[in-house]
């Protein structure tokens, strides 16, 4: 089953590619995306990384979580599902 990371603090100027550069070292990323405001077309500093294998995920988690990047560090841990709060 495949493991969804939330990363978070990320620096602004981070895209997709970066981001699943960043976890690959650790597996096959089978998918990443920084999340990105709709107004202004610019990062909101998070982003989901999604691993096929779970001790790929687990390493990665171990060891980037709190790491440097950029001058920020950087937040990661497995995803909570989505809350769905629109009305």
């Amino acid at each position: 089953m495949a493991t969804k990371l939330f990363v978070g603090s990320l620096p602004w100027a981070i895209d997709d590619q970066q981001l699943k550069d960043l976890f690959s070292e650790f597996g096959e990323v089978a998918y990443s995306k920084v999340i990105i405001d709709r107004d202004t077309n610019r990062s909101k500093g998070f982003g989901f990384v999604e691993f096929e294998d779970d001790a790929a995920a687990k390493a990665a988690i171990a060891k980037l979580d709190g790491s440097e990047m950029n001058g920020r560090n950087i937040v990661v841990n497995e995803a909570r599902p989505r809350e769905d709060n629109r009305r």
